[in-house]
């Protein structure tokens, strides 16, 4: 019952005696992230939460950071903060990364109580769904896959590291790098990332492969797992899947030949090193933030690949942010249709209905005017290069977490500029506009207006 406390302020009674929800379900959404940022800040700024004392700022950076499944840092997260600061961190990252709804939900099933309307419809907006019917269902469904498939990377990581770190520390370390990748975060408890282990192939499979399967989104895993035939699966997971494979190989093969012979990157690895190298930085631009190579490093071909991958980000319903990949496809698809001057948008058989051909391009265009402003104002605050400033923009705008080193020197403006783009990349800029843009119903309707467009 505690987590829907503050829900409370946006229920009002009606004269009728019936409640009614008095606040946009988008809006409550945020108050709750901003609440669990809140006190993840407060939290984070107790004396033996970190080796040394650290700023109120600082402390509301990582809290945002890890609510928001980030992964930028202004501190490292290793020296800076003691067992129990790095605790809370990946608290932080397991409840902004499965949604606060989700736990509240589950919470409340296992009390015993009934989920009420307004419960189901902020959860209904968490989960982008309209069938309120399926919501707690999905929530438990999401919960239990989630510890299964974090159990899983637990054990594997622990039993690698066994050996070099004892059973204590090998343990705390793949809990947290687990609870990590598997929310698409980044946080790493080393200043330099998975640099390390850049050609170990067990580090690389299981942390690529946990933040891939959180980034799917949970529909897509659900749909999988319940259909277990391709032909018996929905449109969006067919796309989804088709979709992911494809940008993953495009963007393995091109990391590969373009950093092949760089002196900084992949040439002083082996073969299969440089395969492994190629694989992480291809697939981590997908919100993950884990790098194995020097990310400041790349040439500036493969930093234009990560931001333009940072930008689409995952899938719907899941851990990872961004635009989404079905959205991006859905505008190509769109785009080739109008040039083939077809009547409609068609995909695997199935044409799109016009309602999420608009979100897509209003997501996008959202998203871009974001991201556009924030480096505007970025230039303004920071004295650093241009590609810099528009990397970690993209990078906290997707909550990818990525960085060619600029965050760790931003001013305290900057700092807030980054905090609010990991916030509104995280939400959605769509749950933004849809509580600040209320929605209007026209009786009247006007004649239309061809206009000269291109």
């Amino acid at each position: 019952m505690v987590l829907w406390h503050p829900l409370k302020t946006a229920i009002e009674h009606s004269p009728s005696g019936n409640k009614k929800i008095n606040a946009a379900p988008p809006l409550i959404l945020c108050c709750s992230f901003l609440i669990l940022i809140a006190l993840g800040a407060l939290a984070l700024k107790l004396p033996f939460a970190t080796n040394e004392p650290i700023s109120w700022i600082q402390s509301a950076f990582t809290a945002t950071s890890a609510v928001t499944v980030t992964g930028l840092v202004v501190v490292d997260t290793g020296s800076a903060f003691t067992p129990f600061g790095q605790g809370v961190i990946a608290l932080l990252i397991q409840l902004g990364g499965l949604g606060l709804m989700t736990f509240a939900v589950v919470t409340l099933l296992a009390l015993g109580n009934k989920v009420g309307f307004i419960q189901k419809t902020v959860t209904k907006a968490a989960f982008n769904q309209t069938d309120t019917s399926k919501l707690l269902s999905t929530a438990k469904s999401v919960l239990l896959f989630a510890i299964i498939v974090e159990s899983l990377g637990v054990v594997i990581l622990t039993l690698y590291w066994l050996p070099e770190l004892g059973l204590q520390t090998s343990f705390f370390h793949a809990l947290f790098y687990t609870i990590s990748a598997f929310n698409n975060a980044g946080f790493a408890l080393s200043p330099d990332s998975l640099m390390q282990y850049v050609d170990d192939p067990v580090i690389n499979f299981t942390i690529t492969g946990l933040f891939i399967i959180g980034g799917l989104g949970f529909t897509v895993l659900m749909d999988v797992y319940k259909s277990k035939r391709w032909a018996a699966l929905s449109t969006y997971s067919k796309l989804m899947l088709i979709s992911t494979v494809i940008i993953n190989i495009v963007a393995l093969v091109l990391i590969y030949v373009i950093e092949y012979d760089n002196p900084k990157t992949l040439q002083p690895l082996s073969e299969v090193g440089k395969w492994l190298a190629a694989w992480f930085q291809a697939v981590t631009p997908r919100t993950a933030g884990f790098n194995t190579i020097a990310i400041e490093e790349l040439r500036n071909a493969s930093t234009a690949l990560i931001m333009m991958l940072m930008f689409i980000g995952g899938g719907s319903l899941s851990t990872a942010s961004g635009i989404k990949v079905v959205t991006f496809v859905v505008l190509i698809l769109a785009t080739y249709s109008y040039l083939r001057r077809d009547k409609g948008v068609t995909v695997l058989r199935r044409e799109i209905d016009k309602e999420s051909v608009y979100k897509a391009l209003a997501l996008t265009l959202v998203s871009a005017g974001i991201a556009w402003l924030a480096i505007f104002t970025l230039l303004i605050v920071e004295d650093a290069p241009f590609l810099d400033v528009a990397f970690e923009a993209v990078s906290a705008l997707g909550t990818v977490g990525l960085s060619r080193g600029l965050t760790a020197s931003l001013s305290p403006q900057g700092e807030f500029i980054i905090m609010f783009l990991m916030f509104m990349g995280r939400i959605g800029p769509l749950t933004i506009a849809y509580f600040l843009a209320s929605p209007r119903s026209r009786k009247l309707r006007y004649p239309s207006a061809q206009l000269s467009i291109g």
